[in-house]
């Protein structure tokens, strides 16, 4: 942490204008809005490190059978605290693993679902009795992909898609299949929405733009972005590092 704000400092030092260097040779001015950056960064860090700890508690609490586990999420990397405020759902990466000659070996790959609602961060903190949890495994995200596929595409094969997922790649606007064929999602407006029901938990949604979840729980509609479907379909495919 000490070195990041080192590196900051440097970094937004260099940044500011020469003249209001100059205008302020005392430096308040200057140190006050290092200060104040400063303080943003140290808050997002601490509700970072907030965030691994309820879900690390989360998995001890309701997984006993991993006893050998990682766990750590991005989604608050470079994030503004407002940014945050707003944020539908914290992913994190779990992967299993076991040491051997003293050297840990990575397992299974799952993805951690925290779905927030509204309020969960406030001027008091984060409040973590807001987010809802869904683990998912290797077999379940293939099957929540296969029934997205679906709804995004005209393809409803899923042994066609399943392949297509496994073998190929996720982009902005398909499933692409090296020296196969790909599988072309609908292109469609921005406020057109194509909704499936996938369980008694969740209703899916496509979206020109985005991974649309409503959770019937508590009915709240959470946008996963196609840049980090794609960057989750990698991971559960193992083509992502862990560390």
């Amino acid at each position: 942490m000490k070195k990041l704000l080192l590196i900051f400092l440097i970094l937004f030092s260099s940044f500011l204008p020469k003249k209001i260097i100059a205008q302020n040779n005392n430096g308040a001015a200057v140190g006050a809005a290092i200060g104040v950056a400063i303080g943003v960064m140290i808050a997002i860090e601490q509700m970072k490190e907030q965030a691994e700890l309820e879900a690390t508690q989360y998995m001890i609490a309701n997984y006993p059978e991993l006893d050998k586990f990682s766990l750590t999420t991005l989604d608050f990397d470079g994030k503004k605290i407002s940014d945050m405020s707003s944020t539908s759902v914290i992913t994190y990466r779990v992967t299993e693993f076991d040491i051997v000659d003293e050297v840990p070996v990575l397992g299974k790959r799952r993805l951690l679902f925290g779905f927030t609602s509204y309020g969960w961060v406030n001027s008091n903190g984060v409040n973590f009795s807001k987010v809802m949890w869904h683990l998912v495994d290797e077999a379940e995200w293939f099957n929540m992909m296969i029934a997205y596929t679906k709804l995004a595409s005209a393809e409803q094969n899923e042994d066609i898609i399943r392949d297509a997922l496994k073998n190929g790649k996720v982009d902005n606007t398909r499933v692409k299949v090296k020296g196969g064929n790909n599988i072309d999602f609908y292109k469609i407006y921005g406020d057109m929405y194509l909704v499936s029901d996938y369980s008694n938990r969740f209703k899916f949604i496509y979206n020109e733009w985005a991974f649309g979840i409503f959770l019937k729980e508590t009915g709240d509609l959470v946008q996963i972005g196609r840049r980090d479907l794609i960057k989750f379909h990698k991971f559960m495919k193992g083509e992502m590092n862990v560390w």
